[in-house]
């Protein structure tokens, strides 16, 4: 089981911080790619994603028991 959580407009797509999900085995392009059609979640290939607090790539892996966070591009000025 993995805990994925989600920042800013995602929070609010998805009605919650976090999810609890089987993504054990998938990359992080699939899971995007299953969230994005379950929750008709817009533009997740913009998006930053973690794992187990380090960045990392649309073709990294995810392990069984790791943290997920997706984080949305931020604009400041």
């Amino acid at each position: 089981m993995n805990k994925v959580l989600f920042f800013a407009h995602l929070r609010d797509a998805i009605g919650s911080e976090f999810l609890s999900v089987e993504a054990g085995g998938k990359t992080v392009a699939e899971l995007k790619a299953e969230l994005a059609a379950k929750y008709d979640l817009p533009r997740m290939e913009t998006l930053m994603t973690a794992i187990n607090e380090e960045f990392a790539s649309n073709d990294e892996v995810i392990r069984d028991g790791d943290e997920i966070a997706f984080i949305p591009p931020v604009s400041g000025g």
